[in-house]
């Protein structure tokens, strides 16, 4: 299993977009992978939320990491998140 690596700018929106880490590695170990723009990656992941985010209830958060697979590492190069 290849280990998984955020970018300093993939890492510096988990607390703007409200996801972390661990939520990023499983989607990608769990979820799909589609291709993405520029010959990147794209996965999604949906959570069981039931909280609110920036004042509004949400049941559940999806987070889309989008990366490269390389020889020896997932380069996580951003990640969005979705709250419904």
């Amino acid at each position: 299993m290849k280990p998984i690596r955020l970018t300093a700018h993939a890492e510096s929106y988990c607390e703007d977009r409200g996801f972390s880490v661990r939520e990023v590695e499983t989607a990608i170990r769990e979820g799909n992978w589609q291709p993405a723009e520029r010959n990147r990656l794209q996965c999604r992941k949906e959570f069981l939320y039931k909280s609110e985010w920036l004042g509004k209830y949400y049941e559940t958060k999806m987070v889309k990491p989008i990366f490269v697979d390389e020889a020896d590492e997932i380069v996580v190069i951003t990640v969005y998140t979705f709250y419904y």
